[in-house]
């Protein structure tokens, strides 16, 4: 029981544990914004771009400050770089919803009975996953590789 206990520590420690909580959190952000924004104006590319700025926005901070746990110093020049990563995930976002959402909705409407709003539900569920999973290896290797705060 004390090692499943130390593990569950150790475990809910974890840079990787924490990426993912923050990475869920992020992606409800996302999604609540995507959504709203398409059920009023239904322009997915709209949708798309503002809930990006805002998860952008949203998971640099948590990841800075929480996940990667950076020193204050630089955090402007990480931002930029956070940001310039987050436009590739951007374009695959940009480039699933325009496929799956507006040219070829019967892809996915053929299970929902072609409701447009589910459609793009389940599009913007299906990009977060591969979203995240590329944004963790950007993150890790590219922009949150130093100055890490000593415990």
């Amino acid at each position: 029981m004390k090692n499943i206990r130390s593990f569950l520590v150790t475990f809910l420690k974890s840079e990787v544990f924490k990426y993912l909580f923050f990475g869920v959190l992020t992606t409800i952000v996302s999604i609540v914004t995507r959504d709203v924004l398409f059920i009023l104006t239904r322009h997915v590319t709209f949708a798309v771009l503002v809930s990006n700025v805002t998860a952008v926005i949203f998971a640099f901070f948590t990841n800075d400050r929480f996940v990667f746990v950076q020193e204050r110093k630089g955090w402007f020049i990480r931002f930029v770089k956070f940001f310039i990563a987050r436009l590739s995930t951007l374009v695959l976002d940009l480039a699933l919803a325009y496929l799956l959402v507006e040219k070829f909705p019967q892809i996915i409407g053929q299970f929902v009975n072609n409701d447009v709003i589910w459609v793009n539900r389940i599009e913007t569920i299906l990009a977060q996953v591969l979203i995240m999973v590329t944004n963790y290896v950007i993150s890790k290797w590219l922009v949150f590789k130093d100055r890490k705060i000593q415990d």
